[in-house]
């Protein structure tokens, strides 16, 4: 209940500093919150886009919860799912095979390659002792730089040239319809992305799995009690590292589905932020897999939303930083609450009483 009191005082005050801001870069708090509205939620047309943005939100943010519920704390998810995108796009343009088949093989390299790369920071980790945080964030820029050479040159994945005269850009071919992942409904009506069912599908399941399976128990053991999880028999670098695989995994997918399911074209800027931002939604949910959908649906609802802010006069990246606020409004309370009950805690714990030493007589000594 106290948690619940501080949260809502918190998320007000994140609110009221987010129409300060709004105000101070000359717009107006009621107009931006029209504009959101009415690029979000207020009609079939904007709920299809937050549902669109919602769905490699949520992807990502259920490879958190695995990483997180290890304490193998991933931050490189932006990278991750660049080179997700990046093996999807490969496999989707270069086999020659049925539509269907070919997108399950994309969506599948995507996640090999997320998983591949974050896994190489848990093979540093386990043998050389490279902290996981430094390491998954730096992999990242290293990702970044990969897939910008890979769509500059044309034998890997660069768009051909329209005619010989003209330039070729820094990006790849456009995906054929045939290789797109499909949903269901059309404009006007309400779409529902493919990739939204997956990740509502891998959300039910990673929740039973966490939660009754064995595997999630030990996770969770190794998460609290690192020394308690390997006296019971945990191996950490194998449990570990398979989370940080599995956190890798998802972020890769999450980029096969952005470019077979919405942006159909490799280019270095596909990510967007779509990693940090879904980092951000997992430790909003606290890492749970559950609460990460309403959360996901709300950083969605922001980002179809903030594409009307223009029309107001207020600045897109003003978005970045009422989501700033929100993550600092769901995730500080907890952590407030924590430390005053570990305060009262040691408050009220009698002190212990010292234990007198040992006194032993001296030996008599026998003639």
């Amino acid at each position: 209940m106290q948690v619940t009191l501080i949260t809502i005082v918190a998320v007000a005050i994140a609110v009221g500093l987010s129409m300060i801001l709004v105000s101070a870069t000359g717009g107006s708090p009621i107009d931006a919150a029209k504009a959101l509205y009415t690029g979000s939620v207020a009609d079939v047309a904007a709920w299809s886009e937050t549902l669109k943005a919602a769905a490699p939100l949520l992807l990502v943010a259920l490879g958190a919860c695995i990483s997180n519920r290890a304490g193998v704390f991933n931050i490189g998810q932006e990278g991750q799912l660049l080179l997700g995108a990046a093996a999807g796009a490969y496999v989707a343009l270069h086999l020659a095979l049925p539509g269907p088949i070919v997108v399950l093989l994309s969506l599948l390299a995507g996640a090999a390659a997320g998983g591949i790369w974050s896994g190489a920071s848990a093979v540093m980790n386990y043998t050389r002792g490279v902290n996981i945080v430094v390491s998954t964030l730096l992999m990242s820029f290293i990702a970044i730089q990969v897939v910008s050479f890979s769509v500059s040159v044309p034998w890997l994945l660069q768009a051909p040239r329209a005619s010989a005269d003209s330039i070729a850009s820094p990006e790849s071919a456009q995906l054929p319809e045939a290789v797109r992942l499909m949903g269901f409904g059309q404009y006007p009506n309400l779409e529902i992305g493919g990739g939204l069912v997956i990740a509502l599908i891998l959300t039910i399941v990673l929740a039973v799995l966490l939660g009754r399976s064995r595997w999630g128990f030990r996770l969770n053991m190794l998460g609290l009690n690192p020394m308690a999880a390997r006296h019971a028999g945990v191996r950490a670098s194998y449990l570990g590292g398979s989370a940080l695989f599995l956190s890798g995994a998802f972020a890769g997918l999450a980029g096969a589905v952005i470019l077979s399911g919405s942006v159909f074209r490799l280019q270095p800027a596909l990510s967007n932020n779509f990693g940090w931002d879904g980092l951000l939604v997992a430790l909003i949910a606290r890492s749970r897999p559950i609460a990460a959908i309403p959360v996901a649906l709300l950083f969605g609802a922001l980002r179809s939303g903030s594409s009307f802010l223009a029309s107001t006069g207020v600045p897109n990246y003003l978005v970045d930083v009422v989501q700033s606020l929100l993550v600092l409004a769901f995730v500080v309370p907890p952590v407030l609450a924590r430390v005053r009950s570990r305060g009262r805690a040691e408050a009220t714990t009698p002190p212990s009483e010292p234990v007198p030493a040992a006194t032993t007589e001296p030996e008599k000594v026998t003639a």
